[in-house]
């Protein structure tokens, strides 16, 4: 059997069967189940994508919690608001007969921002089937063909991927299992999040106030886009984040560049060479001591590199000659931090351009952190980096005695969002994600030691003290944040399948 980090499994023949309820159910009986349900799934699947979900509008978080809260009621579970400083968060729970132990699922309901102007569609909330043929994406007549639909298909929608299709995975699974009347032998709890996007702000007092409510013996996190072979993946950690925004100030007010250039300096050079001097040619971040502290082992480096990944091919989809030098993977890169230059701005360009020395240029960064690199460290390195540079630092715009004093000038406000997390991948949360999976996949499973992206999960871990795996389902090119995201067929039914599997899995 293939290994790909760490595959726990046993000869497949001893995973034939799962148990529930004194019946024993073939593997096949989970695809077999699915498809009979599928066509329901897609339909259901549609009309969650149709909620608009901007975690920054109390009413659409209302519409989609009341839709959650009424899925869950009718599938047996006990639901409750929990209630925060922002916004609620939704918990539902359905207690076995043995009550023993339980896993608690966390799904993120809200998405991205949308501009309706860069999607292929008229309406990103209106799901649209869409198959590649001749080089593009052909939208089908979703009543003709969700009844009769190909693996390759894709759904077009926000949050299509992220995260309403790993969220219906699940909610398809124990619908089919309700019907079925097959009832897992653990508890199974569900927190449903409104703002992941915006950082999940309420999550850590939610979970601090709600502890016993919330307690279990492991995490399983429904969010987060698999490997880049498409296989069905686990993923043991997750990066956090911090964001930063530096303006760089020039003249009082924006200059004619004719009347004033060459005599008033333009703040864009001063910007630029400051963002030359976060970085070297190779990609390697050069604040000082930016990577302190975080060091692979050679076995620990056999195992990220024994992951089945193509740089080259990897380089031609993302359109690159030759990656940075952090790591000597694409896996052993998203072991360490980075820092992003995300926004820049600074006077207008395109039809709005003009000829004028900018009053100042706005640099946003967002820094990916491991466990090994907390937020407030990261960013007080960041700073000292910018007053290394001789620049004089302002809380907001600068007085007319700072402009006249220092030749640089700038102000740093920045943000903490998620903490970094990373279980163990040779533990029991990972043994018995793997046997499950192993029923319905085989050898081809990938464990992946972290992602580059960012959850906020580590309230869990610090304040529950249990063990948080990722259980991906969706399609690596999935567009994720962006215009067109998309979620393929397959994958969906596959993470029903997966769904399955673990629940109908006994718990160590």
């Amino acid at each position: 059997m293939k290994k790909w980090v760490i595959i726990c499994g046993m000869a497949l023949s001893y995973f034939n069967v799962f148990y529930c309820n004194g019946q024993t159910l073939e593997t096949d009986r989970i695809k077999s189940l699915t498809s009979q349900k599928f066509n329901v799934a897609i339909t259901n699947l549609h009309h969650f994508l149709r909620l608009q979900n901007n975690g920054n509008f109390p009413e659409q978080i209302q519409k989609n919690l009341h839709w959650c809260d009424s899925v869950f009621t009718a599938l047996n579970f006990e639901t409750r608001i929990i209630k925060s400083p922002g916004a609620p968060l939704l918990f539902a729970e359905k207690k076995s007969t043995k009550n023993t132990k339980s896993i608690l699922f966390y799904l993120q309901i809200d998405g991205q921002p949308v501009d309706p102007k860069e999607w292929s569609q008229s309406d990103p909330f209106e799901p649209t089937i869409k198959e590649f043929k001749n080089g593009e994406w052909n939208t089908l007549n979703f009543e003709k063909v969700h009844t009769f639909i190909k693996d390759d298909y894709r759904i077009f929608a926000r949050s299509a991927s992220d995260s309403k299709g790993p969220a219906m995975a699940l909610i398809t699974a124990l619908q089919i299992l309700k019907e079925q009347d097959i009832n897992p032998e653990y508890d199974i709890k569900v927190i449903m999040d409104f703002q992941e996007e915006l950082g999940s702000p309420d999550l850590p007092y939610a979970v601090n106030a709600h502890k016993e409510l919330l307690q279990s013996d492991m995490l399983l996190i429904m969010d987060g886009t698999r490997h880049l072979s498409n296989l069905p993946t686990l993923t043991y950690g997750a990066r956090g984040i911090a964001t930063a925004s530096i303006k760089v100030f020039g003249p009082n007010y924006a200059l004619h560049s004719g009347q004033y250039g060459n005599y008033a300096p333009n703040p864009v050079f001063e910007a630029a060479r400051l963002i030359s001097s976060f970085k070297d040619e190779n990609g390697r971040v050069l604040v000082k001591d930016f990577y302190k502290g975080v060091h692979l082992t050679e076995k620990e480096k056999k195992s990220l590199s024994s992951i089945p990944e193509n740089n080259m091919s990897l380089n031609n989809r993302l359109g690159i000659a030759t990656p940075e030098k952090v790591g000597s993977t694409y896996q052993e890169a998203l072991q360490y931090p980075s820092l992003n230059i995300r926004g820049l701005r600074a006077g207008w360009t395109g039809k709005e351009v003009r000829t004028i020395i900018p009053e100042d240029v706005l640099i946003e960064i967002d820094m990916r952190l491991v466990p090994e690199t907390p937020a407030e460290r990261q960013l007080a390195l960041l700073k000292s980096h910018i007053l290394s540079q001789g620049y004089h630092l302002v809380d907001s715009l600068p007085t007319n005695e700072e402009r006249a004093q220092f030749k640089k000038l700038a102000s740093f406000n920045y943000r903490i969002g998620s903490k970094p997390f990373r279980t163990d991948i040779d533990s029991p949360i990972g043994t018995f994600l793997n046997k499950a999976l192993t029923r319905v996949f085989g050898d081809q499973i990938i464990n992946m030691r972290t992602t580059g992206g960012s959850q906020p999960i580590a309230p869990f871990i610090t304040t529950l003290n249990i063990p948080a795996v990722s259980v991906r389902i969706p399609n690596p090119d999935n567009n994720i944040h962006g215009p067109n995201e998309n979620l393929r067929i397959g994958n969906y039914k596959e993470g029903i399948w997966t769904c399955l599997a673990i629940l109908t899995q006994p718990l160590p």
